[in-house]
This record gives structure tokens, sequence and C-alpha cells, in this order.
């Protein structure tokens, strides 16, 4: 028995591996950060903690948490606080490592372009994309993390109308959101084809609750789901986010972590299908540290990708551990 508190430095150093493809350059396209008594402990020291241990970490996304809001003025406005927190963060960082933020914002408001003005502003140049997420929890009791989206988000007019706007200034649009929602997103990619929009954590598939006992039935449909989303070329998928406590794979209370090889041979089959579905081209590796921390170390979490694509060429493993991200996210 394990007295280490899972998702802590000392429970995560308990497995300790050499660092697969060292030299390969991976840019992390989903990392937060949050400031000091902020909703988890990652800030930018945290953050190099990670990407400096082993693996060659060339540049980041951070991508909106609802971190560093402002407390006085319009809540509309609140988001700019954490663009400008990020911003400051980036630009004190010597490696200038974080080369990206996708922001938060309300896409239906009628004033969206006034709003994403000000981000670009708050931003300093780093300003990428937006994240309304689609997540819409059904049972907030059963999740960690549950996402409170307005149910239905997709449908609304003025919603789809800020989607729009974002492929129009040039900017991405992420999402996440549950298994249960994959065909809402279909539907709002095949709507709006002119933005890009990325796929966060695989669209999210639960594993707790009422969850825990449908995992397979819920992977068949997820496939499905999957094979069609692809066939929107609008849509780049995040491969990674899955080791998140939501996922029910229950490393988040185990004694220790996965080795890379534990890890892959539960999570494997996912993986395999989305690079299948989507082609490396439209592909990227994600950590979604510090949230997947709670499950796996950053090191290990890396080895399993590289592992995992062993078999692809070179052209194709820089498309998904760099080239995918860096072109999406223009960085």
């Amino acid at each position: 028995m394990s007295n280490f508190i899972p998702g802590t430095t000392e429970w995560l150093n308990q497995v300790q591996e050499d660092i697969v493809d060292p030299l390969r350059a991976i840019v992390d396209p989903h990392h937060h950060l949050w400031p000091e008594g902020g909703a988890l402990p990652y800030g930018l020291n945290e953050l190099h903690g990670d990407t400096d241990a082993g693996h060659h970490i060339v540049k980041t996304v951070f991508i909106e948490c609802g971190a560093s809001y402002r407390t006085d003025g319009p809540d509309h406005l609140a988001p700019l606080g954490e663009t400008e927190f990020v911003a400051a963060e980036a630009r004190r960082d010597p490696s200038h490592l974080i080369s990206g933020i996708v922001a938060h914002a309300d896409l239906r408001r009628d004033d969206l372009s006034a709003i994403l003005d000000a981000h670009e502003v708050a931003g300093g140049g780093l300003l990428r994309g937006i994240r309304d997420a689609l997540s819409h929890a059904i049972d907030h009791k059963i999740l960690r993390i549950p996402g409170r989206a307005p149910k239905d988000l997709y449908k609304d007019p003025n919603f789809r109308r800020g989607v729009a706007t974002l492929g129009a200034r040039g900017l991405t649009y992420d999402t996440w959101h549950y298994h249960y929602q994959n065909q809402e997103f279909l539907e709002l990619a095949r709507a709006v084809p002119s933005t890009t929009m990325i796929l966060d954590h695989f669209g999210t598939p639960l594993g707790v609750g009422p969850y825990a006992s449908q995992r397979n039935e819920i992977f068949e449909q997820w496939k499905k789901d999957f094979a069609l989303i692809a066939q929107c070329s609008n849509v780049v998928l995040k491969l990674g986010g899955l080791a998140m406590p939501d996922n029910g794979f229950g490393w988040d209370t185990a004694d220790s972590p996965p080795t890379s090889d534990e890890f892959i041979a539960v999570q494997k089959r996912y993986y395999d299908h989305a690079i299948e579905c989507f082609g490396p081209d439209r592909c990227m590796f994600e950590s979604n540290f510090p949230v997947d921390r709670w499950s796996i170390s950053y090191t290990v979490l890396w080895n399993a990708f590289k592992k995992m694509t062993a078999s692809f060429s070179e052209s194709e493993k820089d498309s998904m551990f760099s080239g995918t991200a860096t072109r999406v996210y223009s960085l």
C-alpha cells in the first residue's frame, strides 16, 4: 500500500523510465497554467519541471482553463485576465516555451469581434484560437471535472455565427465534450466548414458512474462517430487527455502510476483507430497537463506516445509530434 497521494511528484516518481527517442522535437499543444492558489498547483516552474525532464519539448500551447479571471468589470470580459496572465508568464520565460494561447470567450455574443480584439491585445501576439467548449455534463455528481456548457449549444445560431467568425479571423475553434456529444460536434463541424476545429481529448469517452460497465459499448459507438467526424476536413484531432479521472481507468486512485507499457495496453486501441481515421497530418499528441498528471508522469506519457507510433515513418511521426500543431496553430 503506497503512502503517496496520486498526482504528487513522490507518487509519480515511483515509475522511472529511460527517455524514448530523446532527440525528437515535440510541440505540446495542450496544457494549462494556474497562478499560485489556483485550481491546481501548476505554474511556469512546474511546467518546466515537466517539459525539461528529458523529452525535447520545443514549444507549447496554453489552453484556457478558467485561470486568473478578472474579478472586476463585466463578466464577459473576465476571461481577458487569463490571457493577460499567460501572456505575461510567456514573456518572462527566457526559453519562450509558450508559443500560443487558446483563450475563452462566449461565442454567442453580438460584440464578439470587440472581445476578440481585446484578446488579441492581451495576448501580445500569442492568441491562436478560442475554446468555448461543448462539454455538457448530464450528471455533475459522478464527474471530477464536470463540463458546464448549456445543453444543445451546438444548435444555437449565434454560437455557430461565432464559430464562423473565428475562421474568418484566422483563429481556430477548440472544443472539449463527452462521448455522447460526438454527433453534436459532427453536426457543428458540417455546419461551419470554414473554421478549423480542434477536437480535444478524443471526445472524452467516460468510464465512471453508470458508464463504467459500458466501456466496450461506448468504444464501439465512439469508433463509428470518429470515422464520420474524420470525413470533415476542417477537423483536427488532439491525441491525449484519456488519462483524466473521468475516463475511468483508475490510475488516479492507484498505489502507483502506470508504466508506458501498461498505459499502452489499455489505451492503444483508441489511438490506433483515431490515427487511422484522421491520418498523421491531422493528428497531434497532447499532454493535457497537469490534469492527466493525476494519473501519469509527463515523461512516461510521452514515452507511451513514442512507443505507440514506433512503426510509423519519420515524416508521420514529425507530423504527430510537432508538425500538425505547428501548422494548425501557426506557431
